[in-house]
């Protein structure tokens, strides 16, 4: 149980901290390029955005926690994690995408194989734990809306 819990507590570690440096590339254009553009009616305040990531990131952090307190030595273990790191790397490269070099296209694009990727993810958590797979559904739901919101953001750009 000590080890389970140390596992989960540097999963959650390790998701937060993608989430922080992801923040920064945010950062530097929430103020002066994000506010320029069009957005659709559904669009949720700024301030929304943090706390949902927060959250979303723990929970992430929990679930990849659970599956990895499984023995990395197991191939199914190995093949959920693998998933999880792309599709945590396909994360962080959406806010460089959209906010960093801010190009809506390459970030839908980026959006969509995190999509994806995550559905994957899922599946191969499922196997090893149903609980962790279970975790990563509030986030599939809100890459999907986000996914969306990407998308009109650049029709409308």
């Amino acid at each position: 149980m000590k080890i389970k819990l140390l596992r989960i507590g540097i999963a959650v570690l390790l998701c937060l901290l993608i989430g922080f440096l992801s923040s920064i590339a945010t950062q530097t254009s929430i103020q002066n390029w994000y506010v320029t553009l069009e957005k659709p009616i559904f669009t949720p305040p700024n301030w929304l955005f943090a706390p949902v990531w927060t959250i979303l990131y723990i929970m992430m952090g929990i679930s990849a926690g659970i599956v990895w307190s499984k023995g990395f030595y197991h191939k199914w273990v190995k093949t959920a994690l693998y998933h999880f790191g792309f599709q945590l790397l396909l994360n962080a490269a959406w806010s460089i995408f959209f906010f960093g070099v801010r190009n809506p296209l390459i970030a839908l694009l980026d959006i969509i194989a995190l999509f994806i990727l995550l559905l994957f993810t899922i599946k191969w958590f499922k196997v090893v734990n149903a609980t962790a797979a279970y975790l990563l559904i509030p986030y599939l739901m809100w890459v999907a809306f986000a996914a969306a919101l990407n998308f009109c953001i650049w029709q409308l750009n």
